[in-house]
């Protein structure tokens, strides 16, 4: 790493040198003209170059600072392909302070500067012209040590660079001042450890007030959290209305939220209807119920991060007393589970104001998905022509085959399921409580064509049972005697 380290600041020094050569270069072309045009400053300190440089007439200090920066950056990374390099050269060329710039006239006038603070108020004081045979001088910066940090109420909470005679208003101004979304912020805490480290005073003070900072405080602006959020429930597919519906942090209900969207269209399947609880799969939502998501809105998150996932379930079953076989389909449901976390409610009578359907509260972020009525039946497995059929009210499993293409020659007609659309569950296709429905899938079974080795194999290990169970008969009985 540190082989890696000394590399990029060797390749940084060069690109310095290399621009300041192509800046005297530059200097040298056509000199009578540039005499008329510029001025002569320098620049010192802790900069990321240093040297005596042309600047124009009526240029500002900010102006000129930023074009040198500009031209030293551009090509100092100009010929860098590395991204990891690119962004460790990048950084490196970024840390110079803004703050307590020395601005040195050949009058003998001295300046103090505060470029960040020009940047954020607009104050021209801390920006003034250059002046031929200027010099600026950059502190060093130390943000380890030499800096000061805010939080809380503030526009920006950051840490900036320490300037002697700093105070708590500048440091607010700093942070772009009090953030009008929190009301009666009156105080602030400033906490300020010991030289040794060992020992820290909080101080409470009004943010009005001119309190002295010190190097390292560290400020919190005071205020109750703000609830005025954008809490919304994400409601996708047959509403008149379908978006994100604003709602109250704990209180809006579901019937609530479903009027707002307008209220559901003729074609709502309430019977396939979810409420999903802070996430949203793309794909699941196309193959489950058949929606485009993107073409309504961009409710797109990441997919569940895997390692967060390994780490939820091993706490899951970390004491558990389940078997092998038995845990591997439970990493399955477990992972059903954190992808949907859906909430099992009957949305048939979500209107009805008084059930409890219609008044549970919602949360910020949840999805509520009305996919369209389905009118098919899905047969797949080991039929010819696997696909949709029609749904026909009292037809049975063997009419959907039919339709088709009927079995293949491979299929094991014995162990034909289905699969009800709503739950997944899986039922034995002749089970009287296997009604079929609207949504429901049909799935043929391979009957498995094993080798002969597999039959040898298989007929191996009944002989080798029967061997053994004849030889404990024989010992048995030979005890008896």
């Amino acid at each position: 790493m540190k082989k890696f380290f000394f590399v990029c600041l060797f390749i940084l020094s060069v690109s310095i040198i290399k621009a300041q050569d192509e800046e005297k270069t530059s200097n040298s072309f056509s000199a009578s003209s540039l005499r008329a045009a510029t001025i002569s400053v320098t620049i010192g300190g802790d900069f990321l170059l240093t040297g005596t440089f042309p600047a124009y007439l009526n240029e500002r200090v900010d102006a000129f600072v930023t074009r040198m920066y500009n031209e030293a950056r551009s090509n100092a990374l100009r010929n860098i392909t590395d991204p990891k390099l690119l962004t460790l050269i990048d950084k490196k060329l970024k840390n110079f302070s803004l703050r307590n710039i020395t601005l040195k006239r050949s009058t003998g006038e001295v300046l103090r500067l505060d470029l960040l603070k020009y940047r954020l108020t607009g104050d021209f004081t801390n920006n003034p012209y250059l002046k031929n045979d200027d010099v600026l001088i950059f502190p060093p910066i130390d943000m380890d040590r030499d800096f000061f940090s805010i939080s809380g109420a503030v526009n920006n909470p950051d840490k900036f660079p320490f300037v002697d005679g700093d105070k708590l208003s500048d440091a607010i101004q700093l942070a772009q001042g009090i953030n009008k979304a929190y009301e009666n912020v009156t105080k602030a805490e400033i906490y300020r450890l010991s030289y040794d480290g060992e020992k820290m005073d909080k101080i409470i003070v009004d943010v009005t007030s001119d309190f002295s900072l010190q190097r390292g405080d560290r400020i919190i602006v005071l205020a109750e959290e703000t609830q005025r959020k954008e809490f919304t429930v994400n409601i996708i597919g047959e509403v008149e209305r379908p978006g994100k519906i604003p709602i109250t942090k704990n209180t809006t209900t579901l019937r609530e939220v479903i009027e707002d969207a307008g209220g559901f269209t003729n074609q709502a399947s309430l019977r396939r209807a979810k409420l999903i609880r802070g996430t949203n799969l793309e794909i699941i939502l196309q193959n489950q119920f058949g929606l485009n998501v993107q073409q309504q809105n961009d409710y797109l998150t990441e997919y569940p991060n895997p390692i967060m996932f390994e780490y939820e379930k091993d706490r899951m079953l970390r004491t558990t007393t389940l078997t092998e076989q038995d845990t591997s389909f439970f990493a399955i449901d477990e992972m059903v589970r954190q992808m949907l976390n859906e909430s099992s409610i009957n949305f048939d009578s979500v209107l009805n104001e008084n059930s409890s359907v219609a008044n549970l509260k919602l949360k910020d972020g949840d999805y509520i998905i009305i996919p369209s009525k389905l009118n098919t039946i899905y047969v797949y497995g080991q039929v010819v022509s696997p696909g949709d059929i029609q749904y026909v009210e009292g037809k049975n499993y063997s009419y959907y085959i039919k339709l088709a293409g009927g079995l293949g020659e491979l299929a094991d007609d014995g162990e034909i399921s289905l699969i009800k659309g709503t739950t997944r569950q899986w039922f034995a296709i002749n089970d009287k409580n296997a009604k079929i429905e609207p949504g429901d899938f049909i799935y043929v079974p391979k009957n498995p064509n094993h080798s002969f080795d597999y039959y040898v194999s298989k007929l191996g290990t009944y002989l080798g049972i029967i061997g053994s169970t004849a030889t404990i008969i024989l010992l048995l009985l030979q005890f008896k005697k």
